[in-house]
């Protein structure tokens, strides 16, 4: 009898599914572990498994590239020649699907009862793990240790691809040799699956190869017995420790190391006034940034947005598949565009002064700080005057932030990123424009850590460097609210009574009516317009 397989609900948020790919063609044989289609969520396109009696592929119910609701039929396997006219007309059964479920039902229960392979002594699982929240796979963009390579705690062994940045994976265990690793590079893997063993070397683990099933018997690693692979773990080693030998183990209090967390400070670049170079709270707040270290990184980087190449022919249209980091991007913003009501408010700044404050402040040797710096520098003194706007909506509370940590919205080529600038209003100019380049051109990298993006209270998007003069945006909840900083141009203006040639920018502001009221975000934008005017007021 024919089986009707329906579109699975492969994640809690999944309403539908997108068939990107067959990988069986009606007419084809289908036996149970056959992956029939791969299917994109609202999170990432995962391989769908035929788990079934088996058969020959007799119908497709979605196209390659549309969409369809879970639940809905996805296909029929059947007898070749089997009648199935019924079966299309008559939409999705319940029961119909009920001997497949009862099949996996089965299965399941006898896998569970079956014993599960010993892990030998000293060996670790390493499983991919969730570096933000949205994660549900992880990619494996580089391997730093070979099969082979010792490992020791703080080594930096992969670096690991999520919807928002790449990040690198730090070993945390106890030591040993990398026995194995599941996923290649370039490859993905779910949350929680196995990533790579690590053990005593020449330790057999092949038994828990076996049991994780998340990989193929075709990637079991080399053993250390082969010269290439003891060539490139005496190398590798070599290169790891002194690479880490100056920053493996960092001492510090555990208030020193919060402080430095919550300020998206590297605790590893501060130089320690306690005992035995141990870092304390003091040396936390005392830490002013070394802006040289940025000037390399931002020299290369002077352009605010990289190009999104894209190959079109004339005449002929092009599609270009949907990563994981613009699915992430339209789910957000449409969320938050039709849940919070926006509305926004528009003023025009007089830049003049803010002109001949910068340069003053860029003729000190070594600082350089742009006007978006100042704008940030700003918002985040004006901030802690009306508190209110640094707040954020649930359905039972408004929750007023304590700490004002400035997201900066930084343009990538697959889309949008937003790094936190935290504690911003503690920092001096030269500190904020100091993180600014570092975190915008480790965006650009993918190399943000995942708490470098978490836990904005406001959020600024200027693109008056591309010479836009005004724009909206959408607000970056769980902020209430969000400043678009436009282009400084040169314009008449009515100044003592007189018309003359000055220097204005446009700014709005987009607030979250829950949040926000209307005259308490003009009454924020009063504040910031009168540091923005007398930047001189900033030092007060």
């Amino acid at each position: 009898m024919a089986e009707k397989i329906t579109m699975p609900r492969l994640s809690d948020t999944m309403t539908d599914g997108k068939v990107s790919k067959w990988n069986v063609k009606v007419g084809d044989p289908v036996k149970e572990g056959d992956v029939l289609a791969e299917i994109e969520t609202d999170k990432a396109v995962q391989d769908f498994e035929y788990d079934g009696d088996g058969g020959v592929l007799l119908y497709q119910g979605v196209k390659e590239g549309e969409s369809s609701p879970v639940d809905t039929l996805l296909a029929i396997i059947g007898q070749e020649g089997e009648d199935i006219s019924g079966l299309i007309e008559g939409g999705v059964s319940q029961t119909s699907t009920s001997n497949v479920t009862e099949k996996k039902n089965e299965t399941q229960t006898q896998e569970a009862s079956q014993p599960a392979a010993s892990i030998p002594e000293g060996v670790e699982i390493i499983s991919i793990p969730r570096l933000s929240d949205t994660m549900t796979e992880g990619k494996v963009s580089k391997w730093n240790i070979n099969v082979g390579d010792q490992v020791n705690e703080g080594d930096v062994i992969a670096e690991i691809e999520t919807d928002k940045a790449v990040q690198d994976f730090e070993y945390d265990g106890n030591g040993g040799t990398l026995l194995y690793q599941a996923v290649k590079e370039g490859d993905s893997a779910p949350i929680d699956s196995l990533l790579a063993i690590v053990g005593p070397q020449g330790t057999d683990v092949s038994g828990v190869i076996k049991n994780g099933e998340s990989v193929s018997a075709s990637t079991t690693p080399k053993t250390s017995e082969q010269p290439e692979n003891k060539i490139s773990s005496t190398s590798s080693n070599e290169n790891k420790k002194s690479a880490s030998s100056n920053d493996k183990r960092i001492f510090a209090s555990p208030l020193a190391k919060k402080i430095a967390n919550d300020k998206g400070i590297n605790i590893s670049e501060i130089q320690g006034s306690g005992d035995n170079g141990r870092i304390t709270r003091k040396d936390v707040e005392n830490f002013v940034p070394d802006t040289n270290n940025s000037k390399s990184a931002s020299s290369t980087t002077k352009s605010s947005t990289p190009a999104i190449t894209v190959q079109v022919t004339p005449g002929v249209d092009t599609e270009t598949p949907n990563s994981s980091m613009r699915n992430a991007i339209a789910k957000s913003l449409s969320n938050s565009l039709f849940t919070a009501p926006h509305y926004n408010l528009v003023f025009e700044i007089n830049m003049d002064n803010a002109i001949q404050a910068r340069k003053a402040i860029n003729s000190i040797p070594d600082t350089k700080v742009s006007f978006n710096d100042m704008v940030i520098k700003s918002v985040a003194v004006a901030l802690r005057k009306h508190p209110q706007i640094n707040s954020s909506w649930t359905d039972s509370k408004i929750i007023h932030h304590g700490n004002i940590n400035i997201g900066v919205a930084v343009a990538v080529e697959d889309g949008l990123v937003v790094p936190v600038i935290k504690n911003t209003d503690y920092l001096s100019l030269s500190q904020i424009s100091s993180s600014v380049k570092d975190l915008a051109g480790r965006a650009r990298d993918k190399k943000l850590k995942a708490n470098e993006m978490d836990g904005s209270t406001f959020t600024i998007s200027n693109l008056g460097m591309f010479g836009v003069e005004s724009f909206n945006s959408i607000i970056n909840q769980p902020n209430s609210c969000i400043l678009s900083v436009g282009a400084i141009n040169q314009k008449p203006i009515v100044k003592d009574g007189q018309i003359v040639i000055g220097n204005t920018m446009n700014i709005s502001l987009a607030c979250d009516h829950r949040v926000v009221d209307g005259a308490t975000g003009a009454q924020f934008l009063q504040t910031l317009k009168l540091y923005l005017e007398n930047p001189v007021s900033l030092l007060a």
